[in-house]
């Protein structure tokens, strides 16, 4: 009886691991890039990074960059679309946008705004409109970059963001307690399930996410219930991005990209 069990234990647990699905990635590029922080690569082959807070853009051939020491450190950088790329610098509760060559076309400083603003997360969004967190209220809305103004979408936050993303139509983030969420422009909040303790995460829908942990890759299909590994050639990264199944790792002085090859 002893071994029956023993034996049967041997098939569940040979069966459960054949279940997951290892997902494939082929090497496409790597490069050298020093850098204190990798903000991300456009389909043309740019790099953008921040060294010494000074944000640049660069490729083999030009070199492009943008410093403001006036407004502290560059907390985060939008890259959703190239042509108007927004830095924040959350200690002046300032966004700057930029062109496509880091030339500087709006400055918008919340604190000087009619309605009262302290911004903690934003990302731009359609319609001319970014995404905002309004610390002061503990409101997500929509603020209008021609406008000047801000419409909030949802009631107060219940508990604090630990991290967010956005693009054109959605806002995710993470609470303190691990909870996943996305709200679209017209205010829905959906709520997307605990996800685990990770050290990075990047929203590829409402649907799927990769996140890191431990220097390891995992893509989880919340359709198919399923968290995958992706392999790739790294023993260790400091961060990592994903756009149309690309991946890209950074290193502490590489760049390496990826092409995902899912079953």
């Amino acid at each position: 009886m002893k071994n029956y069990f023993l034996f049967l234990f041997v098939i569940v647990s040979t069966t459960l691991f054949s279940q997951e699905k290892s997902i494939a990635t082929s090497l496409i590029a790597t490069e050298f890039l020093e850098a204190d922080i990798f903000v991300g690569k456009d389909k043309f082959g740019f790099n953008y990074y921040i060294k010494n807070n000074v944000f640049f853009k660069k490729d083999n051939q030009e070199l492009f960059q943008y410093k403001n020491v006036a407004l502290g450190k560059i907390m985060k950088v939008d890259l959703l679309n190239p042509l108007k790329i927004i830095l924040f610098y959350e200690n002046f509760n300032t966004i700057i946008i930029v062109d496509n060559q880091l030339n500087e076309i709006q400055k918008i400083n919340f604190s000087e705004n009619q309605t009262p603003i302290v911004a903690s997360a934003f990302g731009i969004a359609a319609q001319n409109k970014l995404w905002l967190f309004n610390n002061l209220t503990q409101q997500l809305g929509l603020f209008d970059l021609v406008k000047n103004n801000f419409q909030a979408l949802a009631t107060p936050f219940s508990t604090s963001i630990k991290l967010y993303q956005s693009d054109y139509n959605h806002f995710y983030w993470v609470d303190i307690l691990n909870h996943a969420y996305s709200c679209d422009l017209f205010g829905r909040i959906n709520s997307l399930g605990k996800i685990p303790v990770a050290d990075g995460i990047k929203f590829i829908s409402t649907q799927e996410y990769i996140y890191s942990k431990e220097n390891q890759l995992y893509w989880v299909d919340r359709n198919k219930n399923e968290t995958n590994p992706i392999i790739i050639d790294k023993k260790s990264f400091k961060s990592f991005s994903h756009k149309e199944q690309i991946l890209t790792i950074f290193t502490d002085h590489e760049i390496s990209t990826f092409k995902i090859q899912l079953p």
